[in-house]
């Protein structure tokens, strides 16, 4: 049965790189997004490679296992082609892509996922991401070593454990099948829309209920906003919705776009501003898979930033305490100062302090016992000196213990 539902694929450069090397698709029941990487040419190859070896796989097909098996030898044919090309053309060394994809399937979404493009679905008001990143700093969050926050800001975020390269034949793909249910949003994207677009935002724009080429073009605006740092591409099918589509128009975006063996000059970097400086970035790997030495380097890079962490927040404990110690004493020696006239069991007491405790600490010492019994004042006066008596100073608490005295019943 084909999709009933809307789409789109929109593509863009971002406001640091000078070329694209992201691609998309949004057809009747294929929707991919592909994050190339390897430089200028590199990057551009893969994901355009990618993309064109999935599109055939854009109609309906009986079964969702029929489907995942057409993914999974759809995304291995790509390695294969991969690793052909670079025979060809060896310049192309180290070149990759990720892919993300979707097949639906009758009321069922068959998903195929390497890299770090994300798949999400938002439902019933709540955005889920349902793929996981095969990033280094996602093994650390699950490791709990660091936070999914810290994640988002740790400078090896980008290096990748899983891609679809030029040196592996049998990629280990994730795939799997989920239930649709009509109302159901699917945002398929780069890591230039989920990485700088937080899950929050993405969710509320989501669930103000546009059509799907609104609902994208304002993430794309809300990834420009932020800088842009990378390519955005942005695929969003909708389950149903107020107009569906049974046959959507294929939409190719990005670098896939442009006719195969076309060879197209990246852009001229704009002219550098206040508010955006120039920066050469498209030259460099947006993302490259590690060598394992390397990886040691990074394990121990974070061992040590984690040792860096636990000193400060040592140092930070330590100096909140002792701030808080010199501001108690500070506030029991001001307590020292005060006194107040009191009942000691028979008799009326001075106390240095407060006619407090702080837990088990009292706060008030018995300054002077004055001698006069409780039972020798009057009832009204018994009643005061019971419930305490509040002076200005030791003087002024000396001069009411005397008035009390003429008041002593002989």
């Amino acid at each position: 049965m084909v999709f009933e539902g809307s789409s789109v694929a929109i593509s863009h450069t971002g406001k640091v790189r000078s070329n694209n090397q992201d691609s998309g698709y949004s057809g009747s029941n294929l929707f991919a997004v592909a994050d190339g990487m390897g430089g200028h040419a590199g990057g551009d190859v893969a994901s355009s490679l990618a993309i064109h070896r999935l599109k055939s796989l854009d109609h309906a097909f009986p079964s969702t296992d029929a489907a995942e098996r057409a993914l999974r030898d759809a995304i291995t044919d790509t390695a294969t082609e991969l690793i052909d090309t670079v025979v060809v053309r060896p310049e192309l060394a180290g070149m990759g892509t990720t892919v993300s994809a979707i097949v639906m399937v009758d009321d069922y979404a068959v998903i195929a996922h390497i890299g770090d493009s994300r798949v999400y679905l938002y439902r019933d008001d709540a955005l889920t991401q349902i793929t996981t990143d095969h990033t280094f700093v996602q093994r650390l969050v699950d490791s709990g070593r660091i936070t999914p926050e810290e994640a988002r800001y740790h400078p090896r975020r980008s290096v990748l454990m899983r891609v679809l390269g030029d040196m592996d034949p049998d990629p280990e793909i994730d795939a799997f099948v989920m239930q649709t249910q009509p109302g159901d949003r699917w945002l398929i994207c780069s890591d230039g829309l989920s990485g700088v677009v937080d899950d929050a935002h993405t969710s509320k724009t989501l669930g103000q209920g546009h059509a799907p080429g609104r609902t994208a073009d304002l993430l794309l605006k809300q990834a420009l906003d932020a800088g842009a740092p990378d390519n955005v591409t942005i695929v969003l099918v909708d389950v149903g919705g107020a107009h569906p589509v049974v046959s959507g128009t294929p939409t190719i975006v990005g670098s896939a776009s442009n006719p195969l063996g076309v060879e197209v000059p990246a852009a001229r970097p704009g002219r550098a501003s206040w508010l955006h400086p120039g920066r050469q970035a498209a030259n460099e790997p947006t993302h490259f898979e590690p060598a394992a030495e390397f990886l040691e380097e990074v394990i121990e890079e974070d061992r040590r930033r984690a040792r860096r962490r636990r000193i400060w927040w040592l140092v930070g404990l330590v100096v909140t305490l002792a701030a808080l110690a010199t501001a108690l004493f500070g506030a029991y020696q001001w307590t020292q100062t005060r006194y107040y006239i009191g009942a000691d069991d028979d008799s009326v007491v001075i106390y240095r302090g407060i006619p407090q405790d702080l837990g088990p600490i009292s706060l008030s010492s018995v300054y002077e016992d004055t001698g006069i019994l409780l039972a020798d004042l009057r009832a009204y006066q018994r009643y005061s000196v019971e419930r305490t008596i509040s002076v200005r100073s030791l003087a002024d608490a000396q001069a009411r213990v005397e008035n009390l005295r003429p008041e002593v019943t002989p």
